[in-house]
């Protein structure tokens, strides 16, 4: 019998005013997966992980974390969520070890277990050295992690993080990323990624949501979004050095191809169809222009993510 979902909504939507924030979200989370919501700022994802853990009530439709309905039982579920803000609000009075001992005991972690508990969180997110140091001390990777270790004080099953490496440096993102990761393999959590940072979504998630004012747009793995939603193909043609061109005349102007560019040897360039591409190398070898290398690029979660605004955007037809 297959596992019931971690997360299962029915068209909730969630109302401030005149603004919808979130509307009519239908979705399911598997257990063990770490899933995306992405969009603008203001799209709707930081609604949506108040309205999952029982923080906000819905304006109409339901959901279902864990076998609780947020709306009702919000205290019991958020007993099994661990919450990561955008902004971390650590008391940097503090230090890294009363940042969380003082969390375990607000969530009623008996005392004989919480310094063992903080202990270990401490050398998993490798911090102990610093430990008994003031939080306002640590740098920003630093506290992202110590952060991190809080939603953990009281090994939750499920993870909500809010943008988790913003305003990282990229050595520090990357500790994040990977922390998140082994996080998921290690404790079989579900982890719901609330970002807009495409790459990130890409490198950490099984599936992503996409949201646009609110509404869901997209759902699916990166890779079967990018083969349903990106159109066209992606070239990087390496040739030699040309003395007096480097696009092929017309190429700028002709009718299935675009972001046609050169640059440090490389043409690059987009094709509508594949089937145009023994075309463009006849062309070229007819030219006189020596071919190094012919290499597709697939379509990113970035381009699929834009291209979809782009449909959004669009007038209807």
């Amino acid at each position: 019998m297959a596992s019931q979902p971690a997360i299962s909504t029915q068209m909730l939507s969630r109302r401030f005013g005149a603004t919808l924030a979130v509307d009519q979200l239908t979705l399911d989370v598997a257990p063990g997966e770490i899933f995306g919501l992405l969009g603008h700022n203001g799209a709707g994802k930081t609604t949506t992980i108040r309205l999952l853990n029982g923080v906000l009530t819905p304006s109409a439709g339901s959901a279902r974390v864990l076998g609780f309905d947020p709306a009702h039982q919000g205290p019991a579920l958020r007993r099994h969520t661990g919450v990561l803000t955008e902004t971390p609000a650590l008391d940097e009075r503090l230090t890294g070890r009363e940042n969380l001992t003082l969390y375990g005991r607000l969530y009623g972690l008996a005392a004989a277990d919480l310094e063992a508990r903080v202990t270990q969180l401490l050398a998993t997110f490798g911090l102990s050295e610093r430990a008994d140091e003031r939080a306002g001390s640590y740098s920003k990777g630093m506290k992202q992690r110590l952060a991190l270790a809080r939603t953990l004080v009281h090994d939750p099953v499920m993870l909500f993080l809010d943008e988790p490496s913003a305003g990282l440096d990229p050595l520090a993102a990357r500790q994040v990323h990977q922390l998140i990761l082994e996080l998921s393999r290690t404790g079989h959590r579900t982890i719901v990624l609330c970002t807009h940072n495409l790459a990130e979504a890409e490198q950490l998630c099984q599936r992503v949501a996409v949201l646009e004012q609110g509404r869901l747009v997209a759902l699916g793995a990166p890779a079967e979004l990018a083969r349903n939603l990106w159109r066209g193909l992606r070239l990087e043609i390496e040739l030699d050095a040309a003395p007096t061109w480097a696009v092929p005349p017309g190429w700028h102007d002709r009718p299935g191809l675009s972001e046609v560019g050169w640059a440090d040897g490389v043409l690059r360039l987009r094709v509508s169809d594949r089937e145009m591409i023994p075309e463009l190398v006849a062309e070229l070898v007819s030219q006189g222009r020596r071919i190094y290398r012919i290499t597709p690029c697939q379509p990113t979660l970035e381009d699929v993510y834009f291209a979809l605004h782009g449909q959004r955007a669009a007038p209807d037809r």
